[in-house]
């Protein structure tokens, strides 16, 4: 067994007493007191998040707007500084290499690029194939990710925890917004961005100062309910409000348009890699669709891989699914068949070899209030 890679919170993972795991290829918390109780801390209150592990990736100079305009689905010209948006690196076939959020630093001087963390050598690498094809684009291609660390505060009280520790006003920072400030007296790039559903901000700093956020967040926090949360609750907070899991709902044999991820591709932007094949698949229409479903009687929670069936004929496998701590119901997505996508529609799937019936619902499974 290789060693696993550590985050700079390890050492206080495992004081406050975390379950760790193998999480690709690095040594993570899965849970510290539980993921259901992890969960509904981050819908009633707020969680912080160790996500030392993601990669995060620099893109500059003269043409590097051009290049991410090639390289990625999304529109990046329409990006002012300090603005994010989700996008999605693509094989020529239509497959995903890796979704991604890329943004405009509030300089406007390069881009920030983030990327999961079992993908970061993988993006890397195809990034830079790319960036040698397009030699007469003048661009650098920097991984930052031993540099950076990254933490996030979600939840309802998110905003008013963190506003403890900045003279910032917080709320100045728009949803898919960022903003150079100091927290704590650190200078970090903090964005209204995150992976639960929830409103709360993603925080990249210097690594060497992950420790210190870290320990100053959950002390002032405390009162107001903030707990770390470790990525059970963080996979359970996602799939409520259907955020996509790489490997899951997206992967290289499931493209952006089957994962109902129009919104991320802009055909008409010009030329980028995967623009083709796309374009080919919504002119033909798409042979398959990502659903919500929850299980409609007794029979176990649905899991990855586990078939869908109609009519006792396969018409596609789950993607992701889980007990819902919110809703207290067996929720899952599937990608199936498009001729028998529908709300209402019912499915089958198959646990232990037995048929669970389950009916396809509208998504996200769950929406944060607004305050």
């Amino acid at each position: 067994m290789p060693e696993l890679k550590r985050t700079p919170l390890a050492e206080r993972h495992e004081q406050l007493g975390a379950r760790m795991v193998d999480y690709a290829g690095w040594y993570m918390p899965v849970q510290y007191t539980g993921i259901i109780q992890e969960h509904r801390t981050v819908r009633t209150a707020a969680g912080l998040f160790d996500l030392g592990h993601m990669g995060q990736v620099e893109v500059a100079g003269p043409d590097a707007q051009a290049f991410l305009q090639y390289v990625t689905t999304n529109d990046v010209t329409a990006l002012a500084p300090g603005e994010a948006q989700y996008s999605l690196l693509l094989y020529p076939d239509g497959g995903v290499v890796d979704d991604i959020l890329v943004y405009l630093r509030p300089s406007g001087e390069s881009y920030l690029v983030v990327v999961n963390a079992a993908n970061t050598d993988k993006d890397l690498a195809w990034l830079a194939e790319q960036r040698q094809k397009r030699s007469d684009l003048d661009v650098t291609v920097t991984d930052l990710s031993p540099r950076l660390g990254m933490l996030a505060i979600q939840g309802p009280k998110a905003e008013e925890i963190l506003q403890q520790v900045t003279s910032a006003n917080l709320g100045e920072i728009a949803y898919f917004h960022a903003a150079e400030i100091d927290v704590d007296g650190v200078p970090c790039l903090v964005s209204r961005t995150g992976y639960t559903g929830e409103d709360g901000f993603e925080i990249y700093c210097p690594i060497e100062k992950t420790e210190q956020l870290w320990d100053r967040l959950l002390r002032v926090g405390e009162p107001m309910g903030l707990k770390p949360i470790g990525l059970g609750a963080r996979d359970t907070l996602r799939l409520e409000a259907r955020m996509p899991l790489y490997g899951n709902e997206i992967s290289a044999e499931i493209s952006p348009l089957e994962a109902g991820l129009g919104f991320a591709v802009k055909l008409d932007k010009g030329d980028f890699i995967g623009r083709e094949a796309l374009q080919k698949q919504k002119a033909e229409g798409v042979k398959r669709r990502l659903v919500g479903f929850k299980l409609v009687e007794r029979g176990g929670v649905p899991r990855t891989h586990y078939e869908v069936q109609v009519d006792g004929r396969t018409v596609g496998f789950v993607t992701s699914g889980t007990t819902s701590p919110t809703l207290g119901e067996n929720i899952g997505m599937a990608i199936v068949d498009r001729e028998v996508a529908g709300v209402g529609k019912p499915l089958d799937i198959i646990i232990r070899g037995k048929p669970v019936r389950a009916v396809q619902v509208r998504t996200p499974f769950h929406k944060h209030q607004e305050s």
